[in-house]
């Protein structure tokens, strides 16, 4: 008679639950992530070298940026026949990332998530609370992952700032580049130009804006 294969304790709750994070005492793989941890609106729950990150939404002033950025890019992407998402689940091999922008080659259409082979594009709005992961740490996984462009918004002091980066022997290489009151254009790989002062709110009376020091380094940067 065959033995029943092992499945692990948590495995078998009948619902998703984030106390397994609590129980789970093997390597996360992306698939595990997504059949153990419910869909949620919170936090970004991701999978990186068998460990799971759990990340808190970022400021307003990003989410805005995500929003309004993505629409606009969805519309430009669609005269190419590509689909744009924003923070949806990216699965390279046992890693699960949640890109602030993803562009892809096909439509991810009632799917929970999306292989990155099939990936044109990723991107990252930079958050002061990570800005090593935006700009260095990310960039180079999905270079890694043969991802073919990576665009960076990033918009310390409130002066927003986009960049995209094409992969090229297996590095990014800057490719266009402009800050708020220029015009940001790109031609690959599809056609879109903007002002990246568009990308933000006025700024509220009340606001503490986090002074960063200049000096990070670009995608690629050994």
């Amino acid at each position: 008679m065959a033995q029943a294969a092992y499945v692990p304790e948590p495995a078998r709750r009948t619902e998703p639950s984030f106390d397994v994070l609590g129980e789970f005492d093997e390597p996360w793989t992306a698939q595990l992530a997504l059949d153990l941890l419910p869909e949620a609106n919170g936090p970004k729950v991701e999978v990186l070298s068998g460990s799971v990150i759990v990340t808190p939404h970022a400021g307003i002033d990003h989410q805005t940026i995500e929003l309004d950025f993505a629409y606009l890019l969805k519309q430009a992407a669609k005269r190419a026949k590509l689909w744009v998402y924003h923070e949806v689940n990216v699965v390279s091999g046992d890693d699960l990332f949640i890109p602030d922008i993803a562009v892809f080659r096909r439509s991810g259409g009632g799917r929970v998530s999306l292989d990155i082979a099939d990936a044109v594009l990723l991107g990252e709005i930079v958050s002061p609370g990570n800005r090593r992961k935006d700009v260095i740490d990310r960039p180079r996984q999905y270079a890694a992952a043969g991802v073919p462009y990576f665009l960076r918004v990033d918009a310390r002091n409130r002066v927003p700032a986009v960049a995209l980066f094409e992969l090229v022997d297996g590095e990014y290489r800057p490719v266009a580049a402009a800050a708020a009151g220029g015009t940001f254009t790109m031609t690959e790989p599809f056609a879109f130009s903007i002002d990246p002062a568009d990308l933000l709110d006025e700024e509220s009376p009340t606001a503490d804006v986090e002074v960063v020091p200049d000096g990070d380094a670009d995608p690629g940067e050994r």
